[in-house]
């Protein structure tokens, strides 16, 4: 009897974490957003004054991309049911990209207005790798400040590979 009340008491602690889990790992745009500003920032090496003229920029540049990004999702979901509609779609497709492409290049010449070049190659880069960084340990960890003070860490730290498992 004390061992099936002990077992039951396992199953509900162990239901409960998991309840609480999915409540701690919640996407929040807001957190990737400051937790990106704050890595771009280090790695480009921002000044203060710099990041508050610059951030204002990329957020706008995000923002556009963004809304034609969920545009072409929004179009590209169901398959046309024939080839004249399956081409006009790739077709707009394509004409998308090349407008995300003009925004950011439209963008990353007002970056050029703010920032010496350099620090806009480096915030190309670390915002790169920051991306890279989180998709590579999707799953690994909960997704928090990939900065530190989380089992994640650097984003951009590749795990360690152990003597029996290089190639």
């Amino acid at each position: 009897m004390k061992r099936l009340i002990v077992n039951c008491l396992a199953v509900v602690f162990a239901l409960s974490a998991l309840a609480q889990a999915p409540n701690q790992q919640r996407f929040s745009p807001e957190k990737f957003q400051a937790d990106m500003e704050q890595y771009i920032a280090k790695e480009a090496g921002l000044t203060p004054r710099e990041a508050a003229a610059f951030f204002p920029m990329f957020r706008e540049m995000q923002k556009k991309q963004r809304a034609i990004y969920n545009q072409m999702m929004a179009e590209s979901k169901i398959k046309p049911a024939d080839e004249k509609a399956c081409k006009k779609v790739i077709q707009k497709r394509d004409q998308v990209e090349l407008e995300l492409k003009s925004i950011q290049q439209t963008y990353h010449n007002k970056f050029l207005s703010v920032l010496p070049a350099s620090k806009v190659f480096d915030v190309i880069k670390a915002e790169d790798q920051y991306h890279r960084g989180l998709f590579r340990n999707w799953g690994r960890s909960p997704m928090v400040n990939p900065m530190g003070g989380n089992p994640m860490g650097n984003p951009m730290a590749r795990p360690r590979m152990q003597q029996g498992n290089r190639r």
